[in-house]
């Protein structure tokens, strides 16, 4: 599969952005989806995921209240809403895909098979 994430850019802080993973190949459906995100000099981390039929969802706890992941799956895509956006928030943001997870959400980055390009997203002070 080949997922390709968009919807970065700059904001400030306060701001608002919903980010958009498409993917191609097998049937969307059958992934538990995720995104996590990666800044400079930093591992990549956790930010949400979500089960196959898009009833269950799992939240970092620093975005949590703040961001919301679904999916749509007749469109195969996921989107992350990102509201009241901090300076922390800054990183790039991937999607991934998980075919053979066999619990409802997967938090863990190797668990993930597939992954996007990243988008990047920028808050200012």
């Amino acid at each position: 599969v080949q997922l390709q994430a968009s919807g970065g850019g700059t904001v400030e802080a306060g701001g608002s952005l919903r980010l958009s993973c498409v993917a191609s190949g097998r049937a969307f459906g059958s992934y538990v989806m995720g995104w996590f995100r990666q800044a400079p000099g930093k591992r990549r981390e956790f930010v949400a995921t979500i089960n196959r039929s898009g009833y269950r969802k799992d939240y970092a706890d620093s975005v949590k209240g703040r961001f919301t992941i679904s999916r749509d799956n007749t469109k195969n895509t996921v989107y992350l809403q990102m509201n009241n956006l901090e300076p922390d928030d800054t990183a790039v943001y991937y999607c991934a895909a998980d075919f053979a997870a066999r619990v409802a959400v997967v938090t863990t980055v190797s668990e993930y098979d597939f992954w996007g390009q990243g988008t990047q997203v920028t808050v200012s002070s």
